[in-house]
């Protein structure tokens, strides 16, 4: 196979990588047949994650535009992936050719292909780091340089957290970034949810705990929670198509099937 130019030496295009295949459920073409391969068998087993994946993506946009409307210029996206189809970097440009994103990944992968897919843009970078390393994150090169945290600014964390156990405090990783960051910032939330699921559906999402990347479903109460202390801004907690959609054709009849919820929230001062 040959090389394209945003897969760099050192990635090994025979095996299949979570970002990759996520960016194929998204429609991008920043993937392989491997990584296409173990995304048809993943939707043969659980047909609605193709749906979630997108649902995620679409509010991601929605999420942004809105903070971009209220005066936000710099984004911090913690668990950002591969950064293409309509990304954080892509909604900002066409709103201010001059703001700012960093995206945080903890895969090697995705960073890597991040890097090479933003190597002439100024304005963006990736860094390699977990949303747990938050300190690590706040002090990076990449970091001091192209977000000014005296400033409002608009964190994302939309679907890495329900990678967090609870050992290791979810709640308490947004409280940090709250206390952190300026009054007048938004923090956008989406965690996979049990809230309004089938007992078939909470069934197969168990057997994410037999992969090395387990996902936590979690109640609304812990959903509430994890933004404790900001103010949500309407419509608050809902499932993912219920923010604030773009059409009222754009929600369907069941928007819960897509297994996850989502919220936007302020730090006032």
């Amino acid at each position: 196979m040959e090389r394209p130019s945003w897969a760099p030496e050192g990635i090994d295009l025979d095996r299949p990588s979570a970002a990759r295949v996520y960016d194929y459920f998204l429609g991008g073409a920043h993937n392989f047949a491997v990584d296409r391969g173990l995304a048809e068998m993943i939707a043969g087993m659980t047909p609605n994650i193709g749906d979630t994946m997108r649902a995620n993506r679409s509010f991601l946009r929605r999420a942004v535009r809105f903070m971009l409307a209220e005066g936000i210029d710099q984004f911090l996206d913690l668990g950002s992936g591969i950064p293409t189809v309509g990304n954080v970097h892509e909604v900002v440009r066409q709103a201010n050719p001059e703001g700012r994103v960093v995206y945080v990944d903890v895969d090697p992968i995705a960073v890597s292909h991040s890097r090479a897919i933003l190597d002439d843009d100024e304005h963006t970078v990736a860094i390699q780091a977990d949303v747990r390393e938050w300190d690590r994150i706040l002090e990076a090169p990449e970091t001091l340089r192209l977000l000014d945290l005296t400033r409002p600014v608009g964190v994302l964390l939309l679907g890495v957290l329900h990678f967090v156990p609870d050992a290791d405090d979810p709640a308490g990783i947004v409280a940090r970034i709250r206390d952190v960051i300026a009054p007048g910032s938004y923090v956008a939330l989406v965690n996979a949810t049990d809230a309004d699921q089938p007992p078939e559906v909470i069934e197969a999402q168990k057997l994410s705990s037999r992969t090395g990347t387990p996902i936590f479903l979690r109640s609304r109460e812990a959903l509430a929670a994890q933004h404790a202390g900001l103010t949500p801004v309407e419509p608050g907690l809902v499932h993912l198509p219920l923010w604030r959609p773009d059409s009222p054709v754009d929600v369907d009849d069941h928007p819960e099937r897509f297994g996850a919820l989502g919220v936007v929230a302020r730090k006032d001062s």
